[in-house]
């Protein structure tokens, strides 16, 4: 065998279909590849989000701030083709608390979520999508999963240490509960009471005391048999004579089990050629485990020693021989043992090696293909694509059995490269994946005058941006200044403009410590991603069906949102068109806006480039051509997108509120003060009063004592304006006597018992309202009072909730409602009107400076531009307290070149 340069035939990462002149795209599997990925891209382009937030975690009672990126292609450009991105934030039972529309300009917008003071401490999820990008489906949504604690109105915090045993035959599950104050301070010898949850069935519950430390021991068995997708431990501890405190300790894994998987580069082991193999061991929970072993082969021969390198992977070379199988023999983190099978080696085929962290030559990349003999003088094709475009093709014959080269990173851009073998019949052989670095990238820069500043004392940042040839860039940007001692931040755990769009975004499943390969440049970080490129998969698309002679782009269900419109069809009573029909939209919110348009040949009709807020009733109104009101309106009304499973679960943190505890500490006391001085955004619970409006009767009731006879009646037009994914959340102080703790109803009656709760005459668990729609309840009743409750028996003795749901003639959010023929009233989701972070003006003689200043976002900004310098300043106060804040600046200019930078100074 001998080295062998492969001629280098295409191209300089620019594809277009004239490029090959007359000849059939099947004349030839490059040329093939490259019009089949044209069309992919052109039409089906891709667009991607990234949301910049301005802290890592929040507290209930705080505000979470974030700017868009949406981007579409290849180059990271942004993106035109949406003008509204939808935002929600989702708890740990895949429940939508929140929900809201962003305007887009240009690919860019902001917004924010008040965190509710009432909100469950607990892991959620920040997920991002425009409507286009359904059509690709939620695994290529921005989807985060966040922190958010509890110190305003929780006075216990728990610990909790998980281990795994066998009795019986049968997995247990061991939890240590430590309960502490937000001091540290233990609750000794105090009653708890528990319940653990998996799937959201009971599996076990029972009763404990607490241990001098404030342990608590709960031990529990999974009598599902089924695969753990959610799971909690609700404890109830009594901290003092009558106060009974609810705690729910999160379930991420029912077994200490490590799963290890071995994969050969570029796909397969061959007989008789040396390849590198990767592996991966991951935990129950989702995250990488270190394991040691050898491989042997079938004669218990030792062939080679394996290690994990870094979170759970590793890698080692092995040369297979004819008529052997080999096998891992590994030692776990808990000093058990186990036996894994390798992948069975074919007896011929190509094994492609590539190496992009070339230590004396960090320029290219090198490449080698070796074949089994029986493949000597056979045809290869090698592409290499990045975001659906060509930077690379070549082909040649494997005459000598090898073949080598060094292929320049210039003709790739920064991200990860698909290298794909095929054959003459353009079949796809091999695959791998590399991450091409080339700091090519938005390079940013901060300075100030000074290192140190003193408390409230004012602050003036120049920032710089270039683009990779070091020519002022226009660009734009958000910075978010925080204080590090109050919010202690890991890099690595982070998410990046850097890690999603150049890395999360494009191949499959979870990735642990996303940041990790960006905050380090060394070259143990570089060689520990390509660990990552050689076992997780490319996720875009197959090659298998983009090759395909019938391969069609799918139709796509979803059409870009450019601007807000309604539209639909109007159609006679036996569904036929009408054509020319007069439809209105109206509505008198904020002043008479009347609209009029005309149905085309097929009885449709819309109404473009609207904008109008969220929670805007509108009136549709539509007429035939002569006149006539008796037709019917059917108006395009996109159903709610399904919410799927946390592809970032492994982040859910067990231990959330120790976890935060410096910040959560810093939180109650912020709130505290916020209280006093009359700002901030939090709730204030009702005090218990009597009743003593006329009840009116209900529609629909299923109450027993008779339609409206309750202790207090809500109807469905409190929720009409409020915007309610979760309805616990908007009942909570608005229910006389009535307190929600994680979604379940309690009355102040009968503090330690949930209330009764009734939908339609049906009775079901506490929680089942936080499971409902609001826009789909008409009324809830609320029977707190002996006399009310009585005729409930038992059931009722602590309280009943009776929900009465929309019938026929009622409307529901983002359903419309039928007046009369030619008639409706319809309520679309509108624009959010985002809200303006606060930085108080220390300059301002009418500033309070009395008030602690216990602020941990110092500064947030959505809306950084530079000039045509690439230059622009921001200027802020410090806050009240001493430490280190750190300014994090990310940002896009006009060439789609992105950038993320972090600036340190200190405040004494």
């Amino acid at each position: 065998m001998f080295l062998k340069k492969i001629p280098l035939l295409l191209l300089a990462c620019i594809v277009s279909v004239t490029l090959f002149g007359f000849i059939k795209a099947d004349d030839d599997p490059i040329k093939k590849a490259a019009i089949q990925l044209d069309k992919w891209l052109s039409d089906s382009p891709q667009e991607k989000v990234y949301l910049h937030f301005d802290k890592p975690y929040y507290s209930v009672g705080d505000d979470m701030w974030f700017k868009a990126y949406v981007t579409v292609g290849p180059k990271h450009q942004l993106s035109a083709l949406s003008g509204a991105l939808n935002v929600e934030l989702i708890d740990d039972r895949d429940s939508v608390k929140q929900a809201i529309k962003i305007r887009l300009t240009a690919g860019l917008g902001h917004g924010d979520f008040a965190l509710s003071d009432t909100l469950a401490a607990g892991s959620y999820r920040i997920r991002a999508y425009t409507n286009w990008m359904r059509n690709a489906g939620p695994d290529y949504f921005f989807d985060k999963t966040i922190q958010i604690g509890n110190a305003i109105n929780n006075t216990v915090f728990t610990k909790t240490a998980y281990s795994y045993s066998m009795q019986n035959g049968q997995q247990v599950t061991n939890a240590t509960i430590n309960y502490a104050d937000l001091n540290g301070e233990p609750y000794a010898n105090k009653e708890v009471s528990y319940q653990v949850q998996l799937n959201g069935k009971d599996v076990s519950k029972g009763k404990g005391l607490t241990d001098a430390k404030g342990n608590l021991q709960v031990s529990f068995v999974n009598t599902q048999k089924l695969p753990l997708k959610q799971g909690s431990i609700i404890t109830k501890i009594k901290v003092q004579d009558k106060v009974t405190l609810t705690t729910v300790v999160p379930v991420r894994a029912l077994s200490a089990n490590v799963s290890v998987q071995f994969f050969p580069e570029s796909g397969n082991l061959v007989t008789g050629l040396p390849s590198k193999v990767a592996f991966k061991a991951v935990g129950d929970d989702g995250l990488g485990k270190a394991i040691s072993g050898t491989i042997v082969d079938n004669d218990n021969q030792e062939v080679a020693k394996i290690t994990t390198q870094h979170l759970g992977m590793g890698q080692f070379v092995l040369v297979p021989e004819a008529g052997k199988i080999y096998k891992a023999q590994l030692t776990y983190e808990d000093g058990s043992q186990g036996t894994v099978a390798l992948p069975k080696a074919l007896d011929q085929g190509y094994v492609v090696t590539l190496n992009s962290n070339l230590a004396n030559d960090p320029d290219h990349i090198a490449l080698r293909i070796i074949a089994s003999p029986a493949l000597a003088g056979s045809e290869i094709n090698l592409v290499a694509q990045s975001g659906g475009n060509i930077c690379f093709a070549a082909k040649n014959k494997v005459e000598n059995g090898m073949l080598a080269s060094k292929i320049p990173k210039d003709r790739f851009p920064t991200g990860i490269v698909q290298f794909t073998l095929f054959n003459a019949a353009g079949e796809a052989l091999n695959e791998r994946l590399i991450f091409v670095n080339r700091a090519d990238g938005l390079k940013i820069g901060v300075t100030s005058p000074q290192q140190t500043y003193a408390q409230r004392e004012k602050v003036k940042l120049q920032i710089t941006a270039n683009g990779p040839d070091d020519k002022p860039a226009l660009t734009s940007m958000s910075a978010a200044v925080i204080d590090e001692t109050k919010v202690p931040v890991n890099e690595s755990d982070e998410t990046t403009i850097l890690s999603s769009m150049l890395l999360s975004s494009d191949i499959k499943g979870y990735i642990e410590k996303p940041n990790y390969y960006f905050a380090h440049t060394d070259k143990q970080a570089q060689d520990d991603l390509d660990l990552l490129m050689l076992t997780q998969g490319y996720r875009r698309f197959e090659w298998k069906q983009i090759m395909s002679d019938t391969f069609t782009p799918p139709a796509p269900v979803y059409q870009p949102e450019p601007t807000l419109q309604i539209s639909g069809r109007v159609h006679t009573s036996n569904n036929k068109p009408v054509v020319g029909g007069k439809v209105t939209l109206f509505t008198t919110a904020g002043g008479v806006f009347i609209l009029d348009t005309l149905t085309d040949a097929n009885g449709r009709f819309a109404f473009k480039n609207l904008d109008f807020k969220d929670s805007i009733r509108f009136v549709v109104q539509a007429r035939t051509a002569k006149d006539k009101k008796f037709v019917d309106i059917d108006l395009d009304n996109i159903g709610r997108q399904q919410i799927t499973p946390n592809v970032n679960a492994p982040d859910i943190d067990v231990n959330i509120n120790n976890t935060m505890l410096p910040y959560l500490q810093n939180s109650k006391l912020y709130y505290q003060q916020q209280m006093k001085g009359g700002v901030g955004n939090h709730n204030i619970m009702l005090k218990e009063v009597v009743i003593t409006e006329k009840k009116k009767p209900l529609e629909n009731s299923s109450n027993l004592n008779g339609p409206g006879n309750a202790d207090q009646v809500i109807k469905s037009d409190v929720f009409e304006n409020l915007g309610c994914p979760d309805i616990t959340v908007c009942l909570q102080g608005r229910l006389v006597g009535v307190i929600f703790r994680n979604g379940i109803p309690f009355s102040t009656r009968s503090p330690n018992s949930p209330m009764q709760v009734i939908v339609d005459g049906i009775y079901v668990d506490a929680d089942y309202l936080s499971m409902m729609n609001a826009m789909d309840i008409g009324s809830i009743e609320v029977l707190r009072s002996g006399g009310n409750t009585a005729i409930y028996g038992t059931r009722g003795g602590s309280g009943v909730l009776i929900v009465n749901t929309k019938r026929g003639n009622e409307v529901s959010d983002n359903q419309y409602q039928r007046y009369t023929p030619g008639l409706i009233r319809y309520s679309p989701k509108g624009y959010y009107q985002g809200r303006t972070f606060y930085s108080p003006q220390y300059d301002d003689p009418k500033t309070n400076a009395a008030i602690a200043d216990l602020r941990s976002t110092i500064y947030w900004n959505p809306t950084v531009v530079t000039d045509k310098d690439g230059k622009t300043e921001i200027a802020y106060f410090n806050a009240g307290g001493k430490g280190t804040y750190r300014v994090v600046i990310e940002g896009i200019d006009s060439e789609g070149h992105i950038g993320h930078y972090v600036y340190r100074y200190k405040v004494e």
